[in-house]
């Protein structure tokens, strides 16, 4: 195979993988794809729930003609016993003449062994295809194995100066039904969203994912250090069908929404409200592996000052409501430039009547693309 050849494929394998972003935790979304003699014969992904795994997905659509094929997968094949038997094992046994690897696992109980079992066997193996793609598409995986934390995405929505709420409050809506949309894709491929206590007593929300035909939902993540909130609203009502939790500090009565279906997760407390690290880290000890924040202002600045946010998604509205409105942002305590959080552009796209523009961490961001002129 050509390089510009196991690039398309493993092209194919990663939109594979993609599709189970947000639903496959606490395991990675990956792809993979079985071709022979140029024809893909097998393709899989990791199913619901995290298992079946994509290479025993696509070994078993390819069947026989698994024998002697290239296989394509964008995570190194685990080599451990857990629920399910290894899938390096699973390749050998298939007889695959060679392996293509978009990027090695992280998890100490991989690390490699995938592809010293494979070679050990007798197959090739190559790795690196499409690799900085696989490792931004396992970043969250990643960083739960390696810092016990998950990726988390920050999204932000307001006016041309920065506004979410007028001073009444008034604030639906803001951006438009097109922007709303992408915010339902966005919770879709994430396996928790995140809001505090207040956003969940001015808005009443659901946090569900609507108007997709899905009907797997991430889990719904508060934040409250002492979770007086009234278990009446939405999510409340909804615990049972979709996941609600609490993220309190100690001592804090969470038995009413326990009774509607919610769980708690105890978080220490900083500056009297809950420390954003203890609270990652303990959503990252659940399995969660994609976090998506949407708000509100106090708890965005204390996750940006505490340099938890590895991706900001800025929508903006071509309004002006003034200084009298809410902020997208709570303090900061930023006295000086070189202490502000810091991002680089991703790309900016025009959805509807608004703007779409993504921040990433500077260290990790590619060149910045414009694709503006025709909505999602």
């Amino acid at each position: 195979m050509t390089q510009a050849t196991d690039a398309r494929f493993m092209a194919l394998a990663l939109g594979l993988g993609r599709r189970g972003m947000g639903r496959v935790w606490p395991n990675p979304a990956v792809g993979c794809v079985i071709v022979k003699d140029g024809t893909i014969v097998g393709r899989g992904y990791t199913a619901d729930g995290g298992r079946p795994h994509a290479e025993p997905i696509a070994l078993a659509q390819a069947g026989a003609s698994a024998r002697g094929a290239d296989v394509y997968v964008t995570l190194e094949p685990c080599a451990h016993h857990g629920e399910t038997p290894p899938c390096a094992d699973a390749l050998i046994a298939a007889q695959v003449s060679r392996v293509v690897i978009a990027t090695t696992d992280p998890d100490p109980r991989v690390a490699g062994r995938g592809i010293a079992m494979l070679r050990q066997a007798g197959i090739t193996v190559e790795t690196g295809v499409l690799e900085t793609q696989a490792q931004q598409d396992h970043a969250g995986f990643f960083l739960r194995v390696t810092r016990n934390c998950p990726f988390l995405t920050l999204k932000l929505a307001g006016t041309l100066d920065g506004r979410i709420a007028t001073a009444s409050g008034e604030s639906q809506w803001i951006t438009g039904p097109e922007a709303r949309r992408a915010v339902h894709m966005m919770r879709a491929r994430h396996d928790a969203v995140l809001v505090g206590a207040g956003t969940v007593r001015a808005d009443d929300p659901s946090l569900t994912v609507r108007g997709l035909g899905i009907t797997r939902h991430p889990v719904r993540v508060v934040a409250s250090r002492t979770a007086q909130i009234p278990a009446t609203g939405q999510m409340a009502a909804s615990a049972n069908d979709v996941p609600v939790w609490l993220c309190h500090g100690p001592g804090a009565d969470i038995s009413a929404w326990e009774a509607q279906g919610a769980r708690g997760l105890e978080c220490a407390v900083r500056s009297g409200e809950i420390d954003p690290v203890s609270m990652m880290g303990a959503l990252a000890d659940q399995g969660i592996t994609r976090v998506f924040c949407e708000g509100g202002g106090m708890l965005a600045a204390s996750l940006l000052a505490a340099d938890l946010v590895d991706e900001l998604v800025v929508f903006t509205a071509g309004l002006a409501i003034g200084a009298e409105g809410t902020p997208a942002l709570g303090p900061m305590g930023v006295d000086r430039l070189a202490a502000a959080p810091g991002f680089a552009l991703k790309d900016v796209r025009r959805i509807g009547a608004d703007i779409q523009h993504r921040w990433v961490r500077r260290a990790s961001a590619p060149e910045v693309g414009i694709a503006g002129k025709k909505p999602l």
